[in-house]
Formats: structure tokens, C-alpha cells, sequence
């Protein structure tokens, strides 16, 4: 199986492929779910790109930034 990216690059994307992908995220990663307003996402998203970033990327930014103030203050 292929698919594209947002560049027009091709991956070839196959069954095991899927299960290391998932094996990784469930050892390696945590997930976070938002809800959000309806709507809200895309606005959040449109604007993370605008700063070149990805929305997962703009929040860990944004929260990491805000700890390392609150312990300046410290």
C-alpha cells in the first residue's frame, strides 16, 4: 500500500510497517486527547501552521515554555 504526504512524497506502507509503528507509539509515547468547540481545531491548527509548526507540536512548545517561567519564578 502507498500513500502520499502533503509534499507529494510516496510511502510505501504495508501490515508491518503498521504494527512497528504501533508497537513504538504504545511503548514510546503517550496520547492526550482535547475536546475542543467544534470548529476550534482547525483555527488551532491553521495558526500552529502559520508558526511552522505542527498542532501537537505548538501545544508541548507552549506548555514548556510556560513550566520553564513558573520556575524562574521559583
Amino acid at each position: 500500500m502507498c500513500y502520499n504526504d502533503n509534499e507529494g512524497v510516496t510511502f510505501v506502507y504495508n501490515e508491518k510497517s503498521k504494527e512497528r509503528t504501533m508497537r513504538y507509539m504504545k511503548e514510546k509515547r503517550d496520547k492526550l486527547t482535547l475536546n475542543l468547540p467544534l470548529g476550534d481545531k482547525e483555527r488551532y491548527k491553521a495558526y500552529a501552521e502559520s508558526k511552522g509548526k505542527s498542532l501537537t507540536g505548538l501545544i508541548v512548545e507552549l506548555v514548556e515554555n510556560d513550566m520553564a517561567k513558573d520556575k524562574k519564578i521559583e
